[in-house]
């Protein structure tokens, strides 16, 4: 299998989230996560991604003998469900040895000055470990929307973000082509952010099919984030940082379905096709 960890100054990885592998296909069951894993690997992804909360720890860390078979790099994104939950989980994801750590908190003040010293606790249990701590930007977590998270950006400098622009797309029901206005807000947060998710949502609903010709417009405007995120991230970084993207096309209900309850597009194609424009993204980059 090809691999996509480019072999220039600043490597790139692509990752596929391990949820996203999942069919939900009534009266099927699910395949094995090896399964799905083995899959990832043969494709040629960098790594995997798990999604736990604190109670799902055990079942993420049976997986280390798969990741370290396979040669899959581990990305964590975390559930914490209170502060305290915080550490369990990140004491995981060093002994998965996760590159980094993208929390969906479940603590979710309703002030940006509330959050303050739960961001801040947090980034500083992260201290004692090697990887980076990133908030993500996503509804019903502790970035929960556009606004708020642009205040709590303002109060907490050091914050770095994990940016899955879906959620803040159908949060904010963005109007394309964006506003003066909305181009800044949207800035603020690609400059803000070290690591970037491949979903398309358009501001009614959080995951369209990317071949689908009503959601060109939206498409498109993916694209230009990525490479605008992309590539303010790389002219920021010394020569041993390395960019993680991460692939996440949820299952249902994220993807649309029919009656049948039958998805309309082939997600793992799409996410082939996601991984192709980020790696071309990239080579644009290293080769300018």
């Amino acid at each position: 299998p090809r691999s996509n960890a480019v072999s220039m100054a600043n490597p790139l990885h692509i990752y596929q989230s391990l949820w996203a592998m999942e069919r939900r296909i009534p009266g099927q069951p699910e395949e094995p996560v090896e399964v799905h894993m083995e899959r990832i690997a043969a494709a040629g992804y960098a790594g995997a991604c798990v999604d736990p909360n604190e109670s799902e720890i055990p079942d993420c860390l049976a997986l280390k003998p798969t990741f370290e078979r396979l040669g899959l790099k581990c990305m964590v994104n975390a559930f914490p469900h209170d502060v305290d939950s915080m550490r369990p989980l990140l004491d995981m994801a060093a002994e998965m040895n996760a590159t980094q750590v993208n929390v969906i908190g479940g603590v979710m003040p309703l002030t940006a000055a509330e959050a303050l010293p739960v961001v801040e606790t947090w980034l500083a249990m992260a201290n004692a470990y090697d990887f980076p701590l990133l908030l993500e930007t996503h509804r019903n977590g502790t970035l929960n929307d556009l606004f708020y998270t642009l205040e709590v950006l303002e109060m907490v400098p050091e914050l770095r973000l994990c940016a899955d622009l879906s959620h803040f797309v159908v949060d904010r029901e963005l109007q394309i082509p964006l506003n003066e206005t909305d181009e800044g807000y949207f800035s603020t947060i690609l400059e803000r952010s070290d690591s970037f998710q491949g979903r398309i949502s358009n501001n009614q609903q959080i995951q369209i099919a990317i071949d689908f010709p009503q959601h060109r417009e939206w498409v498109a405007q993916y694209r230009q984030w990525w490479q605008q995120g992309i590539t303010r991230w790389h002219a920021r970084q010394d020569q041993d940082a390395t960019l993680n993207f991460l692939v996440e096309l949820g299952p249902p209900a994220y993807a649309i379905t029919d009656a049948d309850q039958r998805e309309l597009s082939d997600r793992w194609q799409e996410g082939l096709q996601i991984r192709e424009w980020v790696e071309a993204i990239w080579s644009e980059l290293e080769s300018a």
